[in-house]
Formats: structure tokens, C-alpha cells, sequence
């Protein structure tokens, strides 16, 4: 008799040496593990083994016993049940087409977490939702306790509170996996670009879950780590991009880029500045596009006078670029012309944000917030108290703020997902909402080229 086992993140496949000498060829990622005297692979791979081993005793080979399952159906009743949109329909449609395996990849504001709730209705196993931070985890709690009325299990945050139905983050999973991976038959990756990082992917590794699903507005990553999701989650089974969905499911929007010119003061500072810190540059011998540019300057700027001098640059350039008196009066234009809008300012850096916020008496959110007062400040936005926000980046993904309808970008990175996601941030729909998204950019300077970079998707075309 074989028997195969949850054992730390990993399948244990235990029998007769003979028997499992057999099988080795013909079973996926397994090897011969001499500590114990079985065959060991990730725990992943439990769908396929299965599989396997079940056909191999059909044919009268073998006999298995499977003692790595120790997740449960469930009786849910989805209490919140509303007719589905047709993409949503058609998403979990091809999900169950794809074997109940694969990612779903719908815009901010498309209803993905009615995707997951589907999902749960149709598989009815104990599952697992992971999230990237506490405020998604809180989130997805409240929204699975009044969908289904049952007892929700939290991990994470404090808390380890497992039920049949829990949710978690990636940290948390990734710290308590090989103790919970083989009581889950679904798992639930939400913002999944995530996952592929490398101790996140192992969370995925370690689980038997064979019935996965990702949600993404953005799956695509600078490093390609992204191609991983296939083997971690699944395929890419249905996507539908923001300008399919704007003016039906989404709200309608646009947006606008305003070219800010420097004053003479600044420009000259500017040009002055970057001067300094490219001199040092090419005199290094530096590649600032190369993959080790930055961490090279960095390293070499750190061994001189003139290498400290070019990093001081290097850093008042960028924050000319960025923050400089003639975006400061572009914005309080654009608050003025928005007063009576919920307004979201985005900034790619913390002092900017503090700078603005004094400026104009804003609430300002950053990731030095404590919980408690970011929570009551995205409550004053969503009913009106506070009409506008000033933030850097903890805002790209994962809050609820849906009467936000114009967003200001007054600094950001080159990265096309931080800008989808920020876009995403004012696209949900409600009755006469059109969305606004301003990108203030600093002429002639190199932001000019970082906003072409970011703006390279769809919904900027």
C-alpha cells in the first residue's frame, strides 16, 4: 500500500522501495529522498500526483491511500449573490474551463472580488485567500463574512484564527505554510503580481490547494517574474482591459498631461545640478540604463568628494523635477477647479507629501500612518468629510475609495503598473461619474520620459 502525505510543504510519497522504484519515471517532481526512504516533491504538484497515482491503481498496479488531503467540502450559501456582469461571467466561465486553475486579470474597479466569491460558491472545498497587506486581509474579511455568514479565519496581522474559510497575506503565508498547506482545496491569490516573488512563489510551492485562482488588474512585471504564474497558479484564462469595460462597468474617464515649465531660478538649478551628477557619471564610465547603473553610482559615489557631491546632484535635480514651485501652482489651480470632486494627489515620495500637505492643510497618508488614523482618514473621504487626499504610494492598490473621481499625479515612477493602478483608484462606477486622471510633468526635464514609460498600455491610448 502507498501512502501519500502532507509533510512541510512538500509530498511524501511512502511504500514498498520496489513499488515506488516503479512509479519514480512516470511522476511528476518527485525524487528519491534517502532521509526517509520515500519520494518527495512540492506540495503543488499534489493534483497531478493524484492523478497519477489513482490511474496507476485503476489499472490494478498499485494501491494508494491519500493522507496529504485535509481540506473539507463546504455548505456555503452565497447570501450576497447579485447577477454578474457579463465579464464575470464569462471570467469564472473559463476559469472552470481551464480546470479551475488560471488567472483572471479585470481592471481596478471591475469587480474582481465578485470573481473570487463566485469561485468559492462553485468549488465549495476549504480555501484560502492571500492578500499583499493587512488592510486587503480586514477587507476580504468583511466582505466573506456577510457573502456567506460563516466563521472567516484570519492569519496574520496578530491573529491565528484558522477556519475552513481564512484569509491571510503573503508574509503570513509564506511564514506558516508548511503547517498550512494541506488544509486548503482552493486558494485565492489576489493582486497576484505579487506571488512571484521569490519567498512568496515558495508560499504557492508549499501548498496542495489543487483548485488556485489569481486576481490582477496588472500581472506583467519588470523582472518577468510574472511567466511563473503559470506553474504557481495557472494560465492566463480571461482579461478584459480598462477601455473594454469604461462607460459601462467602469466610469467614464480622461486624462490630461500638463506640461509644467521650470521658473529661470529652477531651471538653472536644475541644469546646474544634472550637469554635476552626469559629468561624474560619464567620467565613471557608468551605463545608467545598464541593470547595475544605479547600484554602481551608487557604490562609486560613496568613495569621494566629487562622487558625494554628484549623489547631492543626482538628488536635488530629481526633486526639482518632481516638486518644483510651478507644479505647486499648477496643483492649487487644479484644486480650485475641483473643490466640489473627491480628490487624490499621488507623489513618489513622503516629502513631497508632507510638503503639500502643510501647503494646502490636506490629510496626508503615507506608510508611516499608524492603522487606526488611516483608517479614519479614508473613512472621511468615502462620506464627504475630507475631499481630498495627498499621498505617495501606499494608495496604488488595495483600498476602497469609490467617489474618488479625479486623481492627480503630481510624481511617479516609470512603472506602466503603478500608473494603471493609480489610474484604477477613480474607476469606479457610479451614476453621472466621469474620472478625471491629471499627469503634471515637468518640461524638458527627464521626467518627460518617464511619462512616456508609464503611459505605455492601453488605457492611456
Amino acid at each position: 500500500m502507498l501512502e501519500l502525505h502532507f509533510d512541510a510543504g512538500t509530498l511524501l510519497l511512502e511504500g514498498p522501495r520496489e513499488e515506488l522504484d516503479a512509479l519514480l519515471p512516470d511522476l511528476e517532481g518527485f525524487a528519491f529522498d534517502d532521509r526517509v526512504q520515500a519520494l518527495r516533491a512540492p506540495a503543488r504538484l499534489y493534483r497531478s500526483a493524484f492523478a497519477q497515482l489513482y490511474r496507476a491503481q485503476e489499472r490494478g498496479r498499485f494501491a494508494f491511500e491519500d493522507r496529504a488531503r485535509a481540506y473539507v467540502e463546504l455548505d456555503l450559501t452565497h447570501h450576497t449573490w447579485r447577477e454578474p456582469f457579463p465579464h464575470q461571467r464569462e471570467a469564472i466561465a473559463a476559469w472552470r474551463r481551464a480546470a479551475r486553475a488560471g488567472v483572471v486579470v479585470l481592471p481596478t474597479g471591475a469587480g474582481k472580488s465578485y470573481v473570487a466569491e463566485l469561485a468559492l460558491a462553485d468549488v465549495k472545498r476549504s480555501a484560502l485567500i492571500v492578500s499583499p497587506t493587512l488592510d486587503l486581509m480586514n477587507q476580504w474579511y468583511e466582505l466573506l463574512t456577510a457573502a456567506f455568514r460563516v466563521p472567516v479565519g484570519i492569519v496574520g496581522g496578530g491573529y491565528y484564527e484558522l477556519q475552513d474559510l481564512t484569509v491571510t497575506t503573503y508574509d503570513s503565508s509564506y511564514i506558516h505554510m508548511e503547517r498550512l498547506g494541506g488544509r486548503f482545496g482552493l486558494v485565492i491569490f489576489d493582486e497576484c503580481h505579487h506571488l512571484p516573488s521569490p519567498s512568496y512563489a515558495q508560499a504557492a510551492e508549499m501548498m496542495i490547494a489543487p483548485y488556485r485562482l489569481g486576481l490582477t488588474a496588472t500581472p506583467e512585471r519588470a523582472d518577468a517574474l510574472h511567466l511563473r504564474l503559470d506553474d504557481l497558479v495557472g494560465p492566463t484564462v480571461y482579461t478584459r482591459q480598462i477601455k473594454e469595460l469604461a462607460g459601462h462597468v467602469l466610469a467614464e474617464y480622461e486624462t490630461v498631461r500638463l506640461s509644467i515649465p521650470l521658473s529661470p531660478e529652477d531651471q538653472a538649478a536644475y541644469q546646474g545640478a544634472r550637469d554635476t551628477y552626469r559629468d561624474f557619471v560619464r567620467a565613471q564610465g557608468i551605463s545608467m540604463s545598464s541593470a547595475q547603473g544605479w547600484s554602481t553610482f551608487v557604490q562609486r559615489s560613496s568613495m569621494s568628494a566629487d562622487g558625494r557631491r554628484a549623489f547631492r546632484a543626482y538628488r536635488l535635480q530629481k526633486s526639482i523635477a518632481l516638486a518644483h514651485s510651478g507644479k505647486i501652482e499648477a496643483l492649487e489651480d487644479l484644486l480650485k477647479r475641483h473643490a466640489r470632486d473627491r480628490v487624490l494627489i499621488f507623489t513618489s515620495d513622503n516629502e513631497t507629501v508632507y510638503t503639500i500637505s502643510r501647503r494646502f492643510f490636506l490629510p496626508a497618508i503615507t506608510h508611516k500612518t499608524p492603522t487606526k488614523e488611516r483608517k479614519a482618514l479614508l473613512e472621511g473621504f468615502n462620506d464627504g468629510t475630507y475631499p481630498c487626499l495627498v499621498t505617495s504610494k501606499v494608495l496604488n492598490e488595495g483600498v476602497n475609495i469609490p467617489d474618488a473621481n479625479v486623481a492627480i499625479v503630481l510624481s511617479g515612477s516609470g512603472s506602466v503598473r503603478e500608473h494603471v493602478q493609480r489610474l484604477g483608484r477613480i474607476l469606479r462606477r457610479r451614476p453621472d461619474k466621469e474620472a478625471t486622471l491629471y499627469e503634471l510633468i515637468t518640461a524638458d526635464t527627464v521626467e518627460e520620459f518617464v511619462s512616456e514609460r508609464r503611459r505605455e498600455h492601453d488605457a492611456y491610448r
